[in-house]
């Protein structure tokens, strides 16, 4: 064979294996697109709907809620007070709750409680959009004229959003209270410093890339079990392969968020 003819079976053989992945990307976007669109849509908000949606987020949000700031809690004592008495013995102590809020509330917190999220809710709210898709229940609802995007994943998906967002802003508030007491004890006199020490963390920028990774997390937990969920199990794919696809995209979005705003905050 001809180098010429060599280079061409390989590009052809190339193209034709990116062609599926970037189908499925393109698949995810185009959900996403629709998801958003409906999500910012008042008919998607009909008297109808409204109790699917209610259900949806409370039962993705209510049970995990105390559970998780408890566990942020327990970790904020134990992470504030080594990172205190390693300050104290280096004689860097002005800066120890600086370091608190900056790898806790600006690094950990976001990406944890998206995780927490995808593990305990959107994933198998995913499963059992799959087993509605295996099962023909969502053909049978486009038989009868009903869109199941707008009637089946958007509740879903939009309580995965809601439980990550309000997981992320809510385990925040409670590690900043909770570096505090471990840093200053039940007292105001320290709220003066510990204020000032949050604004130099919480600048402009840092607030908004912070506000912008979170919701990118909670849009890529969300949509991306829904995606795998939907289109995972056409084109002869095996179901299980299907999740593990999903799983694999839904991290490596994750990191490529976390690397973006890691840049974004120290470059």
């Amino acid at each position: 064979m001809r180098p010429i003819d060599s280079l061409q079976s390989r590009l052809t053989h190339t193209g034709g294996a990116a062609q599926p992945w970037l189908a499925e990307w393109w698949r995810l976007v185009d959900l996403g697109a629709v998801i958003l669109v409906l999500a910012l849509s008042p008919s998607s908000y009909g008297r109808e709907r409204r109790a699917a949606l209610s259900r949806h987020i409370y039962l993705d949000t209510a049970p995990i809620l105390l559970g998780f700031s408890v566990l942020c809690a327990l970790v904020t004592v134990v992470l504030t007070r080594i990172v205190l008495v390693t300050a104290q013995s280096y004689g860097l102590s002005q800066y120890a709750l600086q370091v608190v809020i900056r790898v806790l509330v600006l690094e950990l917190i976001p990406l944890t409680a998206a995780l927490f999220v995808a593990l305990r809710c959107t994933i198998p709210d995913g499963a059992e959009l799959a087993a509605m898709q295996a099962s023909g229940e969502l053909d049978e609802m486009r038989r009868h004229g009903l869109d199941p995007v707008r009637f089946e994943v958007l509740p879903r998906a939009v309580a995965g959003m809601f439980a990550a967002i309000t997981l992320a802003a809510l385990s925040s508030l409670v590690v900043l209270v909770v570096a505090y007491l471990v840093g200053y004890g039940f007292t105001a006199s320290g709220l003066a410093v510990y204020t000032r020490v949050f604004g130099q963390v919480f600048t402009p920028a840092v607030t908004l890339i912070f506000v912008l990774k979170a919701l990118f997390f909670a849009l890529a937990v969300s949509l991306i079990p829904m995606a795998s969920a939907l289109y995972g199990m056409r084109g002869g794919g095996v179901r299980t392969s299907a999740e593990m696809r999903g799983l694999v995209r839904m991290f490596a979005v994750m990191l490529l968020i976390e690397v973006a705003s890691l840049v974004g905050n120290y470059y």
